[in-house]
């Protein structure tokens, strides 16, 4: 299975990434989409990435880059919460720079984890935590036949208020 369209290509995370992942886990602006209440060390992404080659199996969750052809990251996509057992897994994407976004990268990159989920992986669903005035996330993950199954209220906290999440699956029958 080829992870590569016209438009992108993921690849597994290596230690070259240290600067991007570093940028991108300490951007303030992205940590309530994350759940993260403070900032990463380098130390702590070196270890992650050096780590990053671990089965999915054994560490539950699974990180690609997205690419340009080039080989450029311009995001990432996330596997979290990997359920052999009930086939199951959620599902988080981050195309972080305004310059990247309305290319067709994160739908790409989304649509290339479904399919390794669903044809390599075998999972029989995938499952993602939007909040609920990001339009612009759910809109995509409902482009790629996601569908909102219920709403967490109040399950965000940020600065000013608390947002709710709304909860959308993917089954592949």
């Amino acid at each position: 299975m080829i992870l590569e369209t016209e438009t992108c290509k993921l690849r597994a995370v290596d230690p070259e990434d240290l600067e991007y992942i570093y940028q991108l886990e300490n951007n303030p602006a992205l940590w309530d989409v994350g759940h993260t209440l403070t900032p990463y060390s380098k130390f702590t992404i070196r270890e992650y990435l050096e780590n990053a080659h671990r089965d999915i199996y054994e560490v539950k969750q699974l990180r690609l880059a997205i690419c340009k052809k080039d080989d450029s990251i311009v995001g990432v996509v996330d596997l979290y919460d990997f359920d052999p057992y009930h086939k199951r897994a959620g599902v988080g994407i981050v195309i972080p720079q305004d310059l990247d976004r309305s290319k067709g990268y994160a739908s790409a990159g989304l649509q290339m984890m479904i399919d390794y989920s669903f044809n390599r992986l075998r999972l029989h669903q995938l499952y993602a935590g939007i909040a609920e005035d990001n339009l612009a996330s759910r809109k995509l993950f409902e482009k790629l036949r996601f569908r909102e199954s219920g709403i967490k209220k109040d399950w965000i906290a940020t600065d000013k208020a608390y947002k709710n999440e709304v909860i959308y699956q993917l089954i592949n029958e």
